[in-house]
Parts: C-alpha cells; sequence; structure tokens
C-alpha cells in the first residue's frame, strides 16, 4: 500500500482515499492481474495508483483537468508503469466508448450517479464488481436504490478510520476520512 503522506496534494483535488479506505477497496474488489478496472472520479489518485499495481489495466475518469495532472504526477512519483489511461471528461461520457470492465471504482459523479451506474452495469464483464465510495448520506441512499433497481443485491459498510493523538493527558482518537463503500457484483 501507498502512505497517504506520500501523495502529492493541492487544495482544489480532493483525495486520497485514506490508505484502510483503499486497502478495503482493493480487498472488496477481489482484483485479478488481467482485470480491466475504471476509476470514475479519480481525484489525486489514490485508487488509480493502487490498481495500476495490481491489475491488468486501470483507465481513470474525472471532469477537473487538475485531477488528470495530479495523478498523471502521482503515478509518475510512484514509478507506475502500469497500463493507464487518463481521460479529463464528464464520467458519464467517457463511459460511453468504454467496454469490458472488470471492476469500476465511483468515488465522483458529478450528480449523474444514476446515469453512471447504468452505463456500468451495461459495460461490465459478466461477474463484473462495483464499488461506491460515498461520504453524503444521500449519495448512499441513491447509490443502493439505483444498484437495487439494475439487479443488483448491493452491501454497504459505512467506515470510520481513526487515529490517535497522543496528548498530555491522554490519547485522543481523531476520524479520518469517514465514508461509506457500497459493493455490488453482476449477476
Amino acid at each position: 500500500m501507498l502512505n497517504d503522506s506520500d501523495f502529492i496534494k493541492t487544495c482544489d483535488v480532493p483525495g486520497p482515499s485514506k490508505e484502510a479506505i483503499r486497502a478495503i477497496v482493493l480487498y472488496k474488489s477481489d482484483v485479478k492481474n488481467d482485470d480491466v478496472v475504471v476509476d470514475v472520479g479519480c481525484g489525486t489518485g489514490g485508487f488509480t495508483c493502487e490498481f495500476a499495481q495490481r491489475a491488468g489495466r486501470v483507465i481513470s475518469i474525472d471532469t477537473n483537468p487538475e485531477a488528470i495532472k495530479i495523478t498523471k504526477k502521482n503515478l509518475k512519483k510512484f514509478n507506475i508503469d502500469g497500463d493507464v489511461t487518463l481521460i479529463n471528461n464528464d464520467g458519464a461520457n467517457a463511459l460511453k466508448s468504454i467496454d469490458g470492465i472488470d471492476i469500476a471504482i465511483v468515488g465522483g459523479s458529478g450528480r449523474k450517479l444514476e446515469e453512471i451506474l447504468e452505463l456500468l452495469d451495461s459495460r461490465l464483464n459478466s461477474k463484473g464488481r462495483i464499488i461506491v465510495t460515498a461520504i453524503l448520506v444521500d449519495t448512499k441512499v441513491e447509490a443502493i436504490n439505483k444498484l437495487k433497481e439494475l439487479g443488483y443485491n448491493p452491501q454497504i459498510m459505512e467506515v470510520n478510520i481513526s487515529k490517535g493523538r497522543v496528548l498530555d493527558r491522554g490519547i485522543m482518537m481523531m476520524s479520518e476520512n469517514p465514508i461509506a463503500v457500497i459493493t455490488a457484483k453482476k449477476r
């Protein structure tokens, strides 16, 4: 796993998701070395970098051109030579030309989550996997409802990573990156 503190970040680009969250998503994805992974809303490239080390091909999409630049810098910084395609576009538009997806990570949808999930459903290989990371309650509900409508049996896990800070009178736990991880496998 890559260390959170090693990622190049800016104030204008969210991420990366914390190391423990990335570890859970990798585990839940059951990634194989020949999988095609799509990272919608790649931000600083946390998931892109982790999957690029493990999958056959990664396609990362973000509407923010700065996110694509930062992801590219992080791939270079970590010396990840994997097959990675970076697309600066709206997730829904970009997905219209991508087929044969084994794993889809959706971390940003630009208010088009339902459309993105429909597109992913039509482009996933048999037994493909969708993973949605969400911090807003509304996004969690929207993802679960849409996945159910599409015939999936989604599972949701609320993850709250806390790290300790030693004080003179004890240890204070500070929450970092509370997030839901929603997983669904194509039937």
